[in-house]
């Protein structure tokens, strides 16, 4: 939130430099991001222009200095034509030292061109020679200096300044017209030279998202006093008794509903100061009438509503309207302010006549009934709202508005009774409207304030500072709540501008945080525990779960992080068209941040072929892992189950590009990722994987298998099936991806293993090539082949398939070179032809194998 000094210093003494008075705000949970100086002088030595160092956590300074000899109130006399541009006039303008011809092509100063002397002369911010300001007609804001020049014959050495040429917005569509009491001659920076805040406004203190709000943080903080505004009206048109009446179908969801009304008004700009506090907070003006709203939100903290009263009536045939607030019907539309055509869900609270809906209740209004500059009598309306059921509505109709932001984060219901207030006061300031006496107020569910007790000792053992009775009464006094002591225990009821403030245990945490920010969390000591460390005991899961990562990174994966939280649409891609769906149920949250997180997912697979989609854009290689959980509901358990898996994907070249590379690099496909898994698991030495052809729905058919160990199904590898590759928009080459159960995994992996130096007796290599039927698979004859080899088979590795003219039909050939060894002497011949004669007839007993001639 943007704060304007010159706006909070309407309600509180400031002492401190700016500087200084930041980092005390920053300190006590309100942090100041920035402070942008508009006109007033920068801080020497540590900044220059709009660059520069930064203060301490990072505030930064921005902004640009008015000097003061240079830049002051002018007051032009007369707009002239220029003799030689259409698009150009010269302004007689008296600086309050001598009368000046000015030359300028500000819009707003066309309509006074060539009529002769002003009745009321136009008050301006007006830049003499040698003035340092943003140039107007660059982009961003760069600095110039203005030099005397001649542009088409007519010399120009001066200027009246437009708002983004003095730092205070954006605009150069016409030079700042200031308001008629501004003091001709005056230096600029002394009117209205001021400087803004801008701050973090972090949930837990959403009630300060106000100036008022600041103020109080900055009088705590400081030892001042708050001077609050008037919260008394002059009101001397008829009774607004019987005008207009409220009708509250839900307290639970809009415990208060306030309406004021003021007649008469004329729709016109607001005064030039508003303005300008407003575009320095951050919002456009618009009206006077719009304005005011936006000004006395800004201003305590409640968002206003205006309605068009002479509308309102016009839509119940001229009665006197009677304001409902209920959820939306089934099927009911509202068209709001913004022009879009909205659908409403039934948990929307809509503010409504007998003639339908007129605004999303406490986030945006309807078109129909807005103030426009027709508008004569202004309803206005402050109210509360259940902040819980706002936040439903933002996510739903994706809005976001100054309102909105306040209500679903929480806003007393007391201020409605004074945002209205000071709304029609300014208005009536403003626009010269008779405000009616009275208030229409529905207040069906008061809010509870509730009383915390907090004792000296809560202070020692919550924030390790002892504090005694009175210094936390002071404190807490400092902050608005109602203070009792009694004894040795502080009675402190929440001030009624906060909902934050809990009851039992949750308020008396709530009430120390309180404390502790404006005690100054920098002065509490650093302590030691008092009590011996707990034993450290290890986690096994937790180790094991890091080794995989390890390895994964060790072959030359990436890891990343996805959220848990996803859609039913999006993990269905993850499955080809024609399989059978997931048919596990999905937990879904009752209400998602968004409609992008809407479930907790069931595949690690999915979320990391998201990752893949998106990089394939920006990859040729994609190699990527991760590990996490995924959920699953199960109907009698209290909790959802999760099953935490490995996902693994991976697409693209074989190498990154290289010099030494072919031309054409070739590409990754089923073996690359199988030596992977392979090393992987041989990493967290599982014994006796084997890989078995299987059919899954996110795999190509043929290209696909289970992988098993010790009689568990550790997961699935394959490579992606074209019409899931399809559905993620990846790469035409093969997608290779594997998901395993780390389950599985950890329940193979040995709590011990054995060491063995390396063989120093020789290998005997042999190659062996036989002849089975087509459907036996690879794995089946290495299973046969280890266990008749016995213990002096060392390794066994399958080299080449062949189906073809040589070989029977239906028949296939596999050969394999097998590795035998002795640790502790050299073989023989003998002996490994023993071993190899009783390998072949186990083939032929078990699979009917010959040896391939």
């Amino acid at each position: 939130m943007r704060v304007p000094i010159s706006w909070l210093r309407d309600f509180v003494d400031i002492e401190m430099d700016l500087e200084a008075l930041a980092h005390r705000l920053t300190m006590a949970g309100l942090e100041v991001e920035e402070i942008q100086y508009v006109g007033l002088p920068l801080p020497k030595g540590k900044i220059e222009g709009r660059s520069g160092g930064h203060l301490r956590h990072e505030t930064k300074l921005t902004g640009i200095e008015w000097e003061s000899d240079k830049i002051v109130v002018g007051e032009i006399l007369e707009v002239m034509p220029h003799p030689n541009a259409d698009r150009l006039v010269l302004c007689r303008l008296n600086d309050g030292q001598d009368e000046h011809v000015v030359l300028t092509g500000a819009p707003n100063l066309f309509t006074y061109k060539g009529k002769g002397p002003l009745d009321h002369p136009l008050k301006v911010a007006y830049a003499r020679e040698g003035a340092k300001i943003y140039d107007g007609h660059k982009p961003g804001q760069e600095l110039m200096t203005i030099k005397r020049a001649k542009i088409r014959g007519v010399e120009s050495a001066s200027m009246a300044c437009s708002e983004k040429e003095l730092g205070i917005s954006d605009d150069h569509e016409g030079v700042i017209i200031l308001d008629r009491d501004a003091p001709t001659g005056m230096p600029l920076v002394d009117y209205m030279g001021d400087a803004v805040f801008d701050i973090a406004i972090t949930p837990n203190i959403a009630r300060n998202a106000n100036i008022l709000g600041v103020a109080r943080e900055v009088a705590a903080l400081s030892d001042q006093t708050v001077r609050y505004p008037s919260f008394e009206i002059e009101a001397d048109g008829p009774p607004l008794k019987k005008r207009v009446s409220i009708r509250i179908e839900n307290p639970q969801l809009n415990p208060r509903f306030v309406l004021g009304l003021i007649e008469g008004v004329e729709i016109r700009p607001s005064p030039y100061e508003i303005r300008r506090r407003l575009l320095l907070a951050g919002m456009r003006p618009i009206n006077n009438i719009v304005d005011a709203t936006n000004y006395a939100m800004m201003e305590v903290g409640q968002p206003l509503h205006a309605f068009d009263y002479d509308l309102l009536s016009e839509r119940v045939g001229g009665k006197a309207p009677t304001i409902i607030t209920r959820t939306a019907k089934t099927g009911e539309r509202l068209t709001t302010l913004d022009g879009i055509d909205r659908s409403l869900d039934d948990f929307t609270v809509l503010v409504c006549d007998e003639a339908g809906a007129l605004s999303i209740g406490g986030v945006i209004g309807g078109a129909e009934t807005e103030v426009n500059n027709e508008t004569r009598n202004v309803l206005l309306e402050g109210a509360a709202w259940n902040f819980i059921n706002i936040r439903r509505t933002l996510t739903a109709q994706s809005i976001d508005s100054e309102a909105s932001y306040r209500f679903s984060r929480g806003v007393h219901p007391a201020m409605a009774m004074r945002g209205v207030v000071r709304g029609l006061e300014y208005m009536r300031q403003w626009t010269g409207g008779l405000v009616s006496k009275g208030f229409v107020d529905e207040y069906p569910l008061p809010f509870q304030d509730p009383t915390v007790e907090v004792t000296p000792m809560d202070t020692e053992r919550w924030l390790g500072v002892r504090l005694n009775e009175q210094e936390i009464a002071d404190i807490l006094t400092s902050l608005e709540f109602e203070v009792a002591i009694d004894t040795d225990l502080v009675r402190a009821k929440s001030p009624d501008h906060r909902i934050d403030i809990g009851s039992g245990i949750i308020g008396k945490a709530d009430v120390l945080e309180e404390i502790a920010r404006i005690y100054g969390y920098d002065r509490i000591p650093e302590t030691r525990m008092g009590d011996r460390l707990p034993l450290q005991r290890s986690n096994p899961d937790l180790e094991r779960e890091e080794l995989m990562r390890d390895l994964l990174v060790d072959l030359g994966l990436q890891e990343t992080i996805n959220y848990r939280l996803t859609t039913e649409a999006k993990e269905a891609r993850r499955l080809a068209p024609d399989s059978k769906p997931d048919e596990d149920l999905y937990i879904k949250l009752k209400n998602p941040i968004t409609r992008e997180r809407a479930v907790l997912r069931h595949s690690v697979l999915a979320s990391v072929l998201e990752n893949a989609e998106r990089n394939a854009r920006l990859s040729e290689r994609i190699a990527m892992f991760e590990i996490g959980p995924a959920f699953f509901d199960l109907t009698d358990a209290e909790l959802p189950e999760e099953r935490v898996k490995i996902a693994v994907v991976m697409a693209g070249t074989r190498q990154p590009d290289s010099w030494q590379e072919d031309d054409i690099p070739s590409q990754m496909d089923f073996y690359d990722l199988k030596g992977i898994v392979q090393a992987f698991l041989k990493g967290l030495r599982i014994p006796g994987v084997v890989f078995q052809s299987d059919k899954h729905p996110s795999f190509h058919p043929g290209k696909c298998a289970q992988i098993t160990a010790g009689g568990k199904t550790l997961g699935v590898i394959g490579e992606l099936h074209p019409l899931v590759r399809r559905a993620y928009d990846l790469p035409q080459a093969a997608v290779l991806a594997t998901e395993m159960d780390i389950s599985a995994l950890m329940d193979l992996m040995p709590t011990n293993f054995e060491v063995r130096t390396v063989p120093s007796y020789p290998p005997v290599l042999e190659d062996i090539a036989i002849v089975v039927d087509s459907k036996v698979q690879a794995s089946e004859v290495e299973r046969i082949i280890r266990e008749a080899g016995g213990a002096i088979l060392v390794d066994l590795q399958l080299f080449d398939v062949y189906e073809g003219e040589q070989i029977s039909e239906g028949k296939r050939s596999l050969a394999f070179n097998l590795v035998y060894q002795n640790p502790e002497r050299t073989l023989t011949d003998e002996e490994v032809a023993k071993v190899r004669k009783k390998i072949i007839k186990s083939l032929d007993k078990e699979l009917g194998a010959k040896l391939r001639s």
